[in-house]
């Protein structure tokens, strides 16, 4: 049976007889994350690791170009559908098998949440206070709403999020519009799930950014396409990072800028060695600088890093980079020739002044099937990668920089764009309900390495 998506290989280096989408979820691991809300392993409400297999296998093609213009002879890439689902759980394979247990909450559920009127709807908090004074709003019982805080904040690294009935409960006793306005004045993000999913937003813009600024450098003979490249990354969370971790993957050199006291997810446990496993999933490899950017010092401290660098990546929240002067034109003042990343929330799409641009909200604006596996983040470093690597081409053609604009909602939309019936023949193997088991298989060993925890191996192969 073939994908409906692509022609990508199922298995790829897993040694299992991988038929279809199913397949794929129940094996590496998919089913037993998007499951864990449930109590049960569970597909998917699309062909998630197909969808992004595809675009895998488009930024492969793109890299092998970028490889063939820079005279690094490359004449084969492959990847496959098990590859892009090892990497959809990277996060949550690396916690499974780090140096101390994963505190992943056992209780099942969580949102979206449902008002009295039928409304299905997300919230979002980053900040506790925020998360308080909104159900205080609410006459919410008090260690109700202190017990709810830390699961809710967890679920991006969980996929799970259990919660007091008596919060679920009171939100399906009060109307929408009453929600709405509680959560406006209290400074809580309220999204509505959407009826009508968003399917028609590019994935990605690419546009000349600056003056012709010449040639770029070839690579080694026998390297990745991407070998002698740097990328300059100021990224948070997920969607940032990734891609700039898939850049590494093809051969760049990414020097990963943190603030003084360094980026607070490196100390969310479980940790491997001396780093939170979720962290190092996506961050190994590079190599860090401490810039403090508030402060006119750091910001030129930056400039200076950004002239050596043929690629920059930001997710900053929105207007950061003008308050900063460090826009798209700031940096080609500095580097000609440079591509300038922006992997944001929203885009353009909500205004200048959006809610908090976060998965899970995106995935509800966007009418994409619910899930607390970070999907949307996840995909969305997938797809600013392939905007990165198209535009290294474009710049190496027009010897023009480049601007990259993608998304969550961009992501989201992508997904929705593409998405499909799953097929619907019975499993061919068993489910994987034991992440750590699964780093252990011998028919996994070509697609994983153990790097203080396990992770997956590069998502492609180039010969």
């Amino acid at each position: 049976m073939t994908s409906t998506l692509t022609a990508v290989p199922w298995a790829g280096p897993v040694d299992l007889p991988l038929g279809g989408e199913l397949d794929v979820q129940a094996a590496c691991g998919i089913m037993h994350v998007h499951g864990r809300r449930f109590g049960r392993p569970t597909a998917l409400g699309l062909d998630y690791a197909s969808i992004v297999a595809a675009e895998l296998d488009a930024i492969g093609a793109s890299a092998l170009e970028v490889a063939r213009l820079r005279g690094i002879p490359l004449r084969s890439v492959s990847t496959s559908v098990a590859q892009a689902a090892l990497l959809a759980v990277s996060q949550y394979l690396a916690a499974a098998t780090a140096d101390e247990p994963d505190p992943t909450p056992t209780g099942v559920g969580g949102p979206p949440f449902l008002s009295a009127d039928g409304a299905a709807f997300e919230v979002e908090a980053l900040d506790a206070e925020v998360w308080r004074r909104f159900w205080a709003a609410l006459d919410a019982d008090a260690c109700a709403v202190a017990s709810a805080w830390r699961p809710f904040q967890h679920r991006f690294a969980t996929a799970t999020c259990p919660l007091p009935p008596e919060l679920t409960g009171l939100t399906a006793r009060l109307p929408i519009v009453r929600l709405e306005r509680v959560a406006a004045a209290t400074g809580m993000t309220l999204v509505r799930v959407a009826h009508r999913a968003v399917d028609d937003v590019p994935p990605y813009a690419v546009r000349p950014l600056g003056s012709d600024a010449g040639p770029v450098g070839s690579g080694p003979p026998g390297s990745l396409p991407l070998a002698g490249l740097v990328v300059l990354e100021s990224c948070r969370r997920v969607q940032g990072p990734l891609a700039g971790h898939l850049l590494w993957q093809l051969g760049a050199s990414v020097v990963r800028v943190e603030p003084p006291d360094g980026d607070p997810l490196r100390g969310v446990p479980p940790v491997a060695g001396e780093v939170s496993a979720r962290f190092h999933a996506v961050n190994r490899g590079k190599r860090v600088v401490t810039v403090d950017l508030r402060t006119v010092a750091g910001r030129r401290e930056l400039l200076e890093l950004a002239s050596g660098a043929d690629v920059f990546l930001q997710n900053w929240a929105p207007g950061k980079d003008s308050a900063w002067s460090l826009r798209a034109r700031d940096l080609a003042r500095v580097r000609p020739g440079i591509v300038y990343a922006h992997a944001s929330g929203w885009g353009d799409a909500l205004g200048p002044r959006p809610p908090l641009g976060t998965d899970f909200v995106v995935q509800a604006h966007a009418g994409v099937p619910s899930s607390l596996m970070t999907i949307v983040d996840v995909f969305g470093g997938v797809v600013c990668a392939r905007g990165v690597v198209d535009a290294l081409a474009q710049r190496i053609r027009s010897g023009t920089g480049q601007a990259v604009a993608s998304s969550l909602l961009s992501a989201a939309a992508r997904l929705n764009a593409r998405a499909t019936r799953r097929c619907t023949a019975p499993l061919g193997v068993p489910v994987c309900t034991d992440l750590a088991a699964l780093a252990r298989d011998p028919r996994f060993a070509r697609a994983l390495v153990t790097d203080g925890c396990v992770v997956p191996r590069s998502a492609w192969e180039f010969g």
